[in-house]
């Protein structure tokens, strides 16, 4: 007989094998297989897109899917790695009854909750000081305040954007950072109430975990999804004498269109920080149309982009835990928000332009308009850098914002922009911000 077996043998044999096989492990005297299964890492767009699932309703400070997407948040940061505070995952607050939005949003008395992961430091000295890395996960809801889409009151806005985005970014930073944890520790902090006023941030520098003396800097991560052209607006930078070095420093390596500029306030959490003596970064990749209205889906999110930014962002996380020594804070004066500020009814006119958040000397450039809103009828278009409205020359977003609110709805104004080599002036009659 050969030593091959026959196609018939071949099969017989196969089959008394299983049946062995089968009956020693019945019997103990043979190991069960178990079959395994490969578990695939969960991706940035994956956290994304649960925190901009419609089951969660917009995610408006103190609703269930607000609470659903905190716990989902504390979750992810264990998985990753890091730590609960002494008090746990959470931080609450109650929204104040007096406070500027309560009556607006309906918001007075529920309780936001911030959510806290710490990724301890490897000197026995430096971990004691801290840096935090912050992002918003809440969002507004329906509608209504805040919400430059005037009718869809009752529409989910899903926020991938603004702060999705954000969110998902922390927890892939932490991840990133855990294998190797800096001298120094890291505070991760996703807040709630940012689109109320800043309200969760505020709270957190009222009773900080790690005394704000001893917190190095704070580095806000706001709509970090949108990545065009390779340009990363980073706020703040002149908020430390050591920033400017350094994030040209971390360019060098990531290739970016980097727009360094301002001081530390402006219309996101770390603002609260900056106000309480903390150089603060924002890292911001621009304004778009889907900008608080109900299209901020998660399939415009730029995933590589996203990879990119948090890439660079790792880079200042890194260098700021392991510096030897402190930075050199720089302090400025409160001043308005700019126009990107979470705006309700009575914040100023609403002119329904889309500003390019960079630097613009002697005007405002526009990267569009919304449809449908004054500035459209008016006949603004991209591109268009406005210089003056009314009687108020427009040098900065800040005086822009300043010069809309020194309007009401249904006022009609004279508008000069510069168009190319051009200057001309439109009329436009303002409406309502935020329906």
């Amino acid at each position: 007989m050969s030593a091959r077996l026959r196609p018939a043998g071949l099969a017989a044999a196969l089959i008394l094998a299983a049946a062995s096989s089968s009956m020693a492990q019945q019997m103990g005297t043979a190991p069960r297989v178990v079959p395994r299964f490969r578990v695939r890492p969960v991706l940035p767009l994956d956290d994304i897109r649960f925190l901009t699932a419609d089951r969660l309703g917009g995610r408006l400070t103190g609703s269930p899917g607000a609470d659903t997407a905190a716990a989902y948040l504390a979750r992810r940061f264990r998985a990753v790695g890091l730590q609960p505070a002494a008090g746990g995952w959470f931080q609450q607050f109650t929204v104040a009854r007096d406070a500027p939005v309560a009556r607006h949003a309906n918001v007075a008395g529920l309780t936001g909750r911030n959510v806290i992961g710490l990724l301890p430091g490897r000197d026995p000295v430096l971990r004691h000081e801290a840096v935090i890395v912050g992002a918003h996960y809440d969002h507004l809801g329906l509608g209504g305040f805040g919400s430059l889409d005037p009718d869809s009151t009752g529409a989910v806005h899903n926020g991938a954007d603004d702060n999705a985005s954000g969110a998902a970014m922390l927890i892939q930073i932490a991840e990133r950072l855990a294998a190797t944890p800096p001298a120094r520790t890291v505070v991760f902090i996703a807040f709630s109430g940012e689109e109320l006023g800043l309200l969760g941030s505020a709270h957190y520098v009222k009773q900080p975990i790690y005394p704000l003396s001893t917190t190095v800097a704070m580095l806000n991560l706001d709509m970090v999804g949108r990545l065009r052209q390779k340009r990363l607006i980073v706020y703040g930078a002149q908020t430390a004498k050591e920033f400017p070095a350094l994030l040209d420093s971390l360019n060098w390596h990531a290739g970016l269109d980097l727009k360094a500029q301002g001081d530390g306030y402006g219309p996101s959490d770390q603002s609260s920080f900056y106000a309480a003596g903390r150089p603060v970064l924002h890292f911001f990749t621009d304004l778009h149309e889907d900008y608080h209205r109900t299209t901020d889906d998660w399939q415009k999110i730029n995933v590589e982009g996203l990879e990119r930014v948090a890439g660079f962002v790792t880079g200042a996380v890194t260098a700021l835990g392991n510096r030897p020594g402190p930075l050199t804070p720089v302090t400025a004066a409160p001043r308005l928000p700019s126009l990107g500020a979470s705006a309700g009814p009575g914040y100023g006119a609403y002119l329904g332009t889309v500003p390019d958040m960079t630097d613009n000397p002697g005007g405002v450039r526009l990267l569009g308009v919304r449809a449908g809103s004054p500035a459209e009828r008016a006949g603004l278009r991209g591109d268009d850098v406005i210089t003056r409205i009314g009687e108020l020359r427009v040098p900065d977003l800040q005086a822009m914002t300043a010069a809309l609110r020194s309007h009401q709805p249904g006022d009609t104004v004279s508008i000069v922009v510069r168009r190319g080599a051009d200057t001309t002036t439109v009329r436009a009659t303002l409406g309502t911000r935020g329906g």
